[in-house]
């Protein structure tokens, strides 16, 4: 049977959209076809809302639903809903439960807003590690300044004399939807247009890229907007913006642990035994830097051969999976009895900075020691972007070439097996084709004698 259809205007659009006439009211696929994106007039464009929304008429009253999401099954299945609803309970039960009006506590949607009303909006009301969002804000705070061409080399770290400021409000000061998409992906290429033609400089360039990207992006996910009562721009900066082709980060390593390990016995115990415990701790551990930080004596359990990372009063895991135990060899353990023995406070590390758990930048108490250490480490030839963590990579590595690879992964306490291949182990075996015995002196001889007149007439060597 040839279907019917009749159409019904989108008085936004001005479209007409067609209707199947024999969907009834109840089915799905009728809301499907009478969903419309609404939208706003501002600087005289008119945009459109990434969310559905729906009209609905019942008894000589219309009314618009806003269905606050942008997959159209489930809005079309939310739009049903609604319709069932009306229906049993009539309009005044309906608009209480699916359009209710906003209270007089409740704080109005901010419309036309800056990046830095944004920000603060987001740290004020969303969910998640302060320090965390504070990160994923600083990304987002570089591509608006790169965006925007405002400068901020030396400004920018002038805590003192207020350069930070005036820079970081100019920052603040920039339209949130004056970041668009196409802004991004032009940012994004000139970004990698830097590097130049270097093979090893793009390559960089497209980790460092996907990085700032991945992390502003994060700003603009449901999970951390969903608080804020702010309009956020349609489209979003990142619509539509694609990463770089992911480059291996796999672990390679490019010294030798023993070696290390013996310089570092002779070098530091005596004349610095703050960078020596740091150093094993990493090296012979796997602690992370902020864990090394703030280890308590108490993390220790000398009866079971272990040490027990987890919450303390100054430090929090940096996931629930971090939380652990650690199996650590016997030597170890006397070397740090001994220091238990001469310690002159709560931390195994001793510094003169006190902790500070509650601020939102990424503080340690023990820096001092850490930029000595890296120092110490470059000189040996740890030349590594990050060469205290390279220690922890050469554990993981240790581990899965003793134990394997799970076992890596337990140790270094991550919470999916791919990060630690991915990113932490540096495989100890060496697997060859086993062909070697055919390229003994006896029979590569000949051939290389009769190969010698050409290699000299091409070097010039005979007439």
């Amino acid at each position: 049977m040839k279907e019917q259809k009749r159409t019904l205007k989108n008085e936004k659009s001005g479209g007409e959209m067609p209707v199947l006439r024999h969907f009834s009211k109840t089915d799905i696929r009728y809301w499907d076809r009478v969903l419309f994106h609404d939208g706003f007039t501002r600087d005289g464009k008119r945009r459109e809302v990434p969310d559905w929304s729906v009209r609905i008429q019942h008894k000589g009253k219309r009314e618009a639903f806003p269905l606050r999401t942008a997959n159209r099954a489930a809005a079309a299945a939310k739009a049903r809903d609604i319709y069932l609803c009306l229906i049993a309970n009539g309009w005044a039960i309906t608009l209480d439960r699916f359009k209710p009006k906003p209270s007089a506590e409740e704080e109005p949607t901010k419309t036309n807003c800056t990046v830095g009303e944004f920000l603060s909006e987001i740290k004020a009301k969303a969910d998640g590690d302060p320090r965390t969002i504070e990160g994923y804000c600083k990304m987002f705070r570089k591509i608006v300044a790169d965006i925007g061409g405002i400068e901020g080399d030396a400004k920018k770290f002038d805590y003192r004399k207020g350069g930070y400021h005036e820079w970081l409000g100019r920052v603040h000061n920039v339209k949130l939807d004056a970041i668009t998409p196409e802004k991004v992906q032009k940012w994004k290429r000139e970004f990698l247009a830097k590097a130049g033609s270097n093979a090893m400089a793009l390559r960089r360039a497209r980790v460092s890229v996907n990085s700032v990207m991945r992390q502003a992006k994060s700003l603009f996910s449901p999970k951390i907007t969903r608080h804020i009562q702010i309009q956020l721009p349609a489209p979003l900066p990142f619509s539509g913006i694609e990463f770089e082709p992911r480059q291996s980060l796999k672990y390679r390593s490019v010294f030798d642990v023993e070696d290390l390990i013996q310089k570092a016995n002779k070098e530091l115990p005596q004349k610095h035994p703050e960078l020596y415990k740091i150093f094993l701790l990493a090296v012979a551990v796997g602690l992370r830097k902020k864990e090394i930080d703030l280890l308590e004596w108490d993390a220790f359990r000398w009866d079971s051969g272990l040490i027990r990372v987890e919450p303390t009063q100054y430090f929090h895991p940096k996931s629930e999976d971090s939380i652990g135990d650690i199996q650590v060899d016997t030597e170890l353990l006397a070397i740090f009895r001994g220091y238990r023995a001469r310690a002159s406070g709560r931390f195994v590390i001793e510094s003169t900075r006190a902790p500070k758990p509650d601020v939102v930048y990424y503080h340690y108490r023990c820096q001092h020691h850490f930029e000595f250490l890296t120092e110490w480490l470059r000189k040996k030839g740890v030349r590594t972007h990050k060469p205290l963590h390279t220690l922890r990579k050469e554990f993981g590595s240790l581990i899965n070439g003793a134990h394997g690879i799970h076992a890596a992964s337990r140790a270094l306490r991550h919470a999916d097996i791919r990060v630690t291949n991915e990113y932490y182990t540096d495989s100890r075996a060496r697997a060859t084709p086993g062909i070697g015995h055919l390229l003994k002196p006896a029979n590569v001889t000949p051939i290389l004698a009769q190969n010698e007149p050409d290699r000299k007439a091409r070097h010039g060597r005979i007439a």
